[in-house]
């Protein structure tokens, strides 16, 4: 098999010095035997993306992006495969060509995480009912992914229902038919539901947490629970929904999931899971 050559890849956002993507990608090209390959985080704001994009040369082979540049990027770009464009969120992009021939690709591995770390929570259980938590860009690659396991109903809780716009836009492109609902309703309803996707920021949901354990409102939930926030790396949502009696997914595995999917984008080669699950474990262990 010819090696490829050496190219580069990096993580954008701001502020981008948390990203776990770099240990997760280097681990990659490690295991893959990509001498050279080189994977960087780059602080980049949504008013300095376009000029970032019109500086990379031929080396680069792609960009993970960060929140709210997985937006910021739609009109930059010269094609947005068919997931992305539905879905509204670019979360990678690729460079590809060359010279005056070069195009830039937005994907999505957003979903393919979501769904990845969820089936590990489900173990073959189906999916009828499930709920999200929050209404941002995460939350319509939460709701494709819901879809691809079967809920095509799911109900989303959002801290303002006259800012769902863009998610109702997005799921009406999908062919899903969410129920809206406030926020605040979701503590006492969460326990119905198969599957719940938690897109809050980082302690968004703790009074989840702290109503269930002063036991107002039903206890936490009977299914499985993916709180995509990784920081702490066990939510207060996580910790009171398996003391209930749920399974809970951790977010650093939908985070895991979907960069490996990355991997196999930029560099044509299958991600090596159990490598970069490794080196992960061991940043989030130290």
């Amino acid at each position: 098999m010819t090696e490829p050559t050496p190219r580069r890849a990096a993580v954008l956002g701001h502020p981008i010095a948390h990203s776990l993507s770099p240990v997760l990608h280097r681990a990659a090209y490690r295991a893959l035997g990509l001498d050279g390959w080189r994977y960087d985080a780059v602080d980049v704001t949504e008013e300095a993306l376009a000029p970032f994009l019109a500086s990379l040369d031929d080396t680069w082979a792609g960009l993970s992006l960060t929140m709210p540049l997985k937006q910021t990027v739609l009109p930059l770009l010269h094609h947005v495969e068919p997931l992305a464009q539905v879905v509204g969120a670019v979360n990678t992009v690729l460079l590809q060509g060359s010279g005056a021939g070069r195009v830039l690709v937005g994907a999505n591995t957003d979903v393919h995480g979501v769904v990845a770390a969820l089936r590990e929570g489900l173990a073959g259980a189906p999916v009828a009912t499930a709920a999200v938590l929050g209404a941002g860009a995460t939350a319509s690659s939460a709701v494709a992914a819901l879809a691809e396991l079967g809920a095509h109903e799911p109900v989303v809780f959002a801290r303002s229902l006259s800012r769902t716009g863009g998610l109702a836009r997005a799921t009406h492109r999908m062919g899903v038919h969410p129920t809206f609902r406030r926020l605040e309703h979701a503590a006492g309803a969460l326990r119905v539901f198969d599957v719940v996707v938690s897109t809050l920021p980082p302690g968004a949901a703790d009074p989840f947490a702290e109503a269930w354990a002063a036991g107002e409102g039903p206890a936490a939930g009977r299914g499985v629970l993916l709180d995509v926030a990784y920081d702490p790396r066990r939510s207060a949502l996580a910790v009171a929904w398996e003391r209930a009696g749920g399974v809970a997914v951790d977010g650093e595995r939908m985070l895991l999931h979907q960069a490996v999917e990355q991997v196999r984008l930029m560099t044509g080669r299958v991600g090596p899971l159990a490598a970069m699950d490794a080196a992960l474990q061991e940043r989030l262990g130290a």
